[in-house]
């Protein structure tokens, strides 16, 4: 099954960089390219990785109910399942956050994949609202779409009160998922399931309080607005001059568009997505190219670089990559 989806996910990826750059004029894109003011990178690059510090502290709070890890060891492992995203396809790197933590730790994998479901389900929300925040500065943009928009962000913030309803009461959810798998999986496969729940139970109650829920939230809306932040600087490389409400938004349906599965790094649905909205908000399609292969660029180069760097120091190998695809305890 995992096969299948790496292989829709590389078409889909193949579709979206064809239809993309049919619409520009590419002596035009490569021309933007090379005029552009390189020295600008350097800062968003900067402003990456402060935005990943925060990412640390986030998924350290998360993982001090069952063990306090350094935030310069989480950071290096964050760094590194970064890394396998952006080299591998369906988001490997977050296997391989837990394989080293449980390596290095003897955090088990299936909490360390529930912290990080949080992580995805709240990074979600922020880029709803972002999305929710900039969607108004699009000139001429039907109805349609607003409500559209407002709808998936109305089911989408549900569906996250239901989870974090569950996971502020981690024996309820604990007993539900075993009464409703007790009654369709085979005997054999009960006990080594269960114990994966309740795993995974176990680090969704990492959020004991509504200020755990609160720091979370606070965390990861400060890590993207820093990271809107590298937006910024990259965009200063290409002249233009956007207000960060926009860039917010540039953010935040770009990273939305990153769920559709894709190719690894995401290629395809990040700068299809870039380049519509930026087109929408009225900057030239070739220019809109232009920027948005460069905000890739700096969003994947530096923090693979980085990561392969701290995956050696580690002790790590290629194949430790694959051993991340198999999530037992």
């Amino acid at each position: 099954m995992r096969r299948w989806l790496v292989w829709i996910g590389i078409a889909i990826s193949f579709i979206l960089v064809f239809v993309s750059l049919r619409a520009l004029k590419l002596e035009e894109v490569w021309g933007a390219l090379r005029g552009a003011q390189l020295a600008w990178v350097i800062p968003g690059i900067i402003a990456y990785f402060v935005a990943v510090l925060f990412r640390t502290f986030r998924w350290r709070h998360l993982l001090r109910p069952r063990k306090l890890v350094s935030v310069g060891e989480l950071y290096r492992i964050i760094v590194i399942g970064y890394m396998g995203n952006n080299i591998y396809p369906a988001r490997i790197g977050e296997l391989l956050r837990a394989y080293v933590l449980r390596r290095d730790e003897g955090v088990p994998i299936a909490y360390s994949i529930a912290t990080v479901l949080i992580e995805r389900i709240v990074d979600g929300l922020v880029m709803v609202a972002f999305v929710l925040i900039g969607l108004p500065r699009v000139p001429n943009l039907p109805a349609q779409a607003y409500n559209i928009t407002y709808f998936a962000g109305a089911l989408m913030a549900v569906a996250t009160l239901v989870f974090f309803w569950f996971a502020l009461r981690p024996k309820m959810a604990e007993r539900l998922a075993h009464a409703i798998l007790g009654k369709i999986l085979p005997a054999r496969l009960q006990p080594p399931i269960f114990n994966f729940v309740s795993r995974f139970v176990e680090g969704a109650g990492s959020l004991r309080s509504p200020f755990d829920l609160a720091y979370i939230v606070g965390m990861s809306v400060i890590a993207w607005l820093i990271e809107t932040v590298k937006y910024f600087f990259v965009m200063k490389a290409f002249a233009l001059d956007l207000p960060f409400v926009d860039l917010m938004l540039v953010n935040g349906v770009a990273n939305l568009f990153t769920i559709i599965p894709s190719g690894p790094g995401f290629v395809g649905t990040f700068d299809a997505a870039g380049i519509g909205v930026l087109s929408a908000l009225g900057v030239p399609s070739n220019i809109a190219g232009a920027y948005t292969l460069a905000l890739h660029a700096v969003l994947w180069l530096p923090v693979t670089l980085v990561g392969a760097f701290f995956m050696l120091r580690e002790g790590l190998h290629w194949n430790d990559l694959q051993k991340a695809g198999d999530v037992k305890e």
